[in-house]
């Protein structure tokens, strides 16, 4: 005892670390020397009060070891006890699990203090290591055995002896003390899960499971950053589970994981080797969930499906929309009268529509139940089959068929417009936009395709690339419809006058297998480039490409233009089955011979004819070249009677100049250009020849930014409304007067972004770079 009079102060420390800390080890240090009263942790407060009274007429300490395992009685008693001065030291775990243990640990600290054991730095760890083994470690070994533990002193001394048995022994007690064996299977098994997907896996409420977490964690099995296990525990945890243990735990992982993100689920079994009924249903959900942002994924997924004895019925159409989505044939072989037959229906009509087969496209599509009718409108226009298309369009519209989806109706009514290209494209432009906000939907062909078509028949290449473009941006209708919309974008380009940047896309694409209506495209565009570089090998190959694909006799309207390049291509190569097809006259006769339509047919009979040379053929396709209708069939016309006259050596020099600043008006300057070129060489004035070749060789170079829509002579600006539809007028009006898009299109009954295209239309028509160049060019339609 202390003399001079001076009153010890009361020993009160607590010591607070997880298990394995060190805990048991620190208290014996700070009682050495004291005479001790310990109390067990299973005492009653008779006990306890027996215990406190021995302590403070023996002037002994209280020992309290775990007092987070002693009962609530006895913590109030004892929290009384330190409060009186009675001296104690405590351990116990970081969480402070009752109000009782909180109480004592309160009073202690008042009047002493409480230590924290931190985990042990590396230094330390070597240290122990070197203490346990007798004999200094290798600092690798070191630096290891820190990170499996985290530096819990007695993970690091069981690791000592390198025996995973020792460790697992230890970690096997503290699970069976702590009953959370369950969970820290799971959490080994898949450390990177987040709480709630283990709590459902793990059939735990939140409150429940937050418990059971926080068992784990006084264990010291956790990391302190995150609740992730200790790597030397999870390798314990997965070497005491049995081979069941663990196939069950991995599929209860999956089952949970599944509700939040199919795919990661179906990546945890496949990690794990998972060959389990379950694993067979997550590789299924997995694919279904990919077929349409990863078609190739989900192939893969349907692939270890099968190997684990899923049906292969549950999985055929989703790998069918997969295959489609590729660019590749499906298999569509399924049992008449079964579940799968009606969505396999539609698949068949979709992988004909892709083939190039309108006609067969629309029976299947006609014939197969909702959305097959309103999926058919668009090959049921374009092989000229009107009413057919008004009835599956109007079906669309009855209470029956309410689950066609929004784009596809939008679509269906877009279609029917198709034979005046002008009217057609604001609407396929509507349902464009409804497609972008569900681009999951599988379709025959996107309104962005169709609606780039249209645009391009109506002379506005602007609105076809801005199309295409979006279409490229959104990934619509997979790989396959990524291909078709960048060759749909070259081909553009190639009419639009820039060869270089039509050959750049085409590249893009590569050398892939395609479908026969994207192998007619890649022909025509080879044919194309090849006519404008004069590479005579290069059309002989873009026409062994399409004449099988033309043999099949499946021409329809949304292939006229392309058609071009190759019946122009077989013309100069001699090629006896070069001329139009009979069926592309019989579309246009079904449709009333649509101007917009027919200048197209007539305009590719007057290039075949001109590539030969043949002067009556030339003539006889001026005359059925339109002179009526929208801007580009009344251009084409005018250039093609000038052009028929060429070949009788009948030059008009201003006429041929007015007549290629029309083409040029068009999105057609390369035309322009070989019209000036045609005539020039077949005039008898030598000035007039050279005026011609000069303009010609201008044309033939435009801009890479759409010169061949700002044209010079005759500029749409002196007047816009011989450039602009009546709807593009009544939008400039609009524009003029001040309103924003949003109040224009409330006016007119259309979205905001639809008057967005209008006026992206009006701008490049008018050759106007910015807002103020816009309005001084429309000036002259204000009232």
């Amino acid at each position: 005892m202390p003399s001079g009079g001076d009153t010890p102060r009361p020993v009160h420390v607590a010591v607070v670390g997880v298990d394995g800390a060190g805990r048991t080890h620190r208290l014996d240090e700070l009682a050495r020397g004291r005479p001790c009263e310990a109390l067990d942790t299973g005492a009653d407060p008779a006990q306890a009060r027996d215990a406190v009274e021995r302590a403070r007429q023996g002037g002994a300490v209280l020992l309290l070891d775990d007092a987070h395992r002693m009962s609530a009685p006895v913590l109030e008693l004892l929290a009384a006890a330190v409060r009186s001065g009675v001296p104690a030291l405590l351990s116990r775990r970081p969480s402070l699990v009752s109000p009782q243990l909180a109480e004592l640990d309160a009073a202690i600290a008042a009047s002493g203090r409480v230590e924290q054991l931190g985990p042990l730095v590396p230094a330390e760890v070597a240290a122990t290591l070197a203490r346990v083994c007798g004999h200094p470690v290798d600092p690798d070994r070191a630096t290891a055995v820190h990170g499996a533990t985290a530096g819990r002193p007695a993970l690091v001394v069981a690791m000592a002896a390198d025996d995973s048995a020792h460790l697992a022994s230890r970690v096997a007690r503290q699970l069976a003390r702590s009953g959370a064996e369950p969970l820290a299977r799971l959490l080994a098994l898949h450390a990177d899960a987040v709480d709630d997907v283990i709590a459902r896996a793990i059939g735990l409420e939140p409150d429940r499971f937050a418990g059971v977490l926080r068992e784990l964690r006084d264990a010291g099995l956790l990391t302190a950053e995150e609740d992730r296990l200790l790597p030397a525990v999870a390798e314990a945890v997965l070497a005491l589970a049995t081979p069941t243990e663990l196939r069950d735990g991995h599929d209860a992982l999956a089952r949970s994981l599944a509700t939040y993100d199919p795919v990661a689920a179906a990546e945890h079994l496949r990690a794990a080797g998972g060959r389990s009924p379950t694993a067979a249903a997550t590789y299924l959900a997995a694919g279904q969930a990919q077929r349409h942002p990863d078609p190739g994924d989900a192939d893969g997924w349907y692939d270890l499906a099968l190997a684990c004895g899923a049906d292969p019925a549950e999985l055929v159409v989703g790998r069918a929309e997969a295959a489609l989505r590729l660019g590749r044939a499906p298999a569509l072989d399924v049992p008449a009268g079964s579940a799968e037959a009606a969505p396999m229906a539609v698949v068949a009509g979709i992988a004909a529509a892709h083939q190039g087969r309108a006609a067969r496209a629309a029976e299947l599509l006609v014939a197969a139940g909702t959305p097959g009718p309103v999926l058919a409108v668009p090959s049921l226009v374009a092989t000229g089959s009107l009413e057919p298309a008004r009835e599956a369009a109007r079906e669309a519209a009855r209470e029956a068929a309410r689950d066609a989806p929004h784009a596809a109706r939008l679509l269906a009514g877009a279609a029917l417009e198709l034979a005046t290209p002008d009217r057609a494209v604001p609407l396929l432009i509507e349902a464009a936009e409804a497609l972008e906000a569900s681009p999951h939907l599988l379709l025959p062909d996107t309104p962005h395709a169709i609606g780039a078509l249209a645009a391009v028949a109506a002379g506005d290449p602007a609105t076809a690339e801005h199309l295409l473009k979006r279409a490229c941006a959104a990934g619509l209708n997979g790989p396959h419809g990524g291909v078709r919309h960048r060759l749909l974008l070259a081909w553009v380009r190639l009419r639009g006058g820039r060869p270089d940047t039509a050959r750049e896309e085409l590249a893009r694409v590569g050398a892939a297998s395609l479908p026969g209506r994207e192998a007619l495209l890649v022909a025509a565009l080879t044919a194309g480039l090849a006519r404008r570089s004069g590479e005579a090998s290069q059309l002989r190959s873009a026409w062994s490409v399409a004449r099988p694909v033309l043999a099949r006799r499946a021409v329809d309207l949304l292939v006229a233009e392309p058609l071009e390049e190759l019946l122009v291509a077989g013309a100069r190569l001699g090629e006896p089955d070069h001329a139009v097809p009979d069926d592309l006259d019989t579309v246009l006769d079904r449709l009333g011979r649509p101007p917009a339509w027919q200048a197209v047919v007539a305009w590719t009979r007057l290039q075949a004819a001109i590539a030969v040379e043949d002067a009556p053929a030339a003539a006889a396709a001026a005359r059925a070249l339109p002179a009526h209708g929208a801007l580009r069939p009344r251009a084409q016309a005018r250039a093609a009677a000038l052009w028929a006259a060429a070949l009788r050596a009948e030059v008009e020099e201003a006429q041929v100049s007015a007549a290629a600043e029309g083409l040029v008006a068009v999105g057609l300057p390369w035309e322009a250009s070989r019209l000036c070129g045609h005539t020039a060489i077949r005039t008898g004035d030598a000035a007039v020849a050279r005026r011609l070749l000069s303009r010609a060789r201008d044309l033939g170079t435009p801009d890479p930014g759409h010169q061949a829509l700002s044209s010079a002579a005759g500029s749409p600006a002196d007047d816009p409304t011989s450039l602009l539809s009546e709807r593009e007028i009544e939008v400039a009006r609009l524009v003029l007067a001040g309103q924003t898009h949003k109040e224009i299109g409330a006016q007119l009954f259309l979205s905001p972004k639809t008057i967005e295209h209008h006026v992206a239309r009006i701008r490049t028509k008018v050759g106007a770079g910015t807002r103020a160049e816009l309005l001084a060019a429309l000036r002259p339609l204000a009232p």
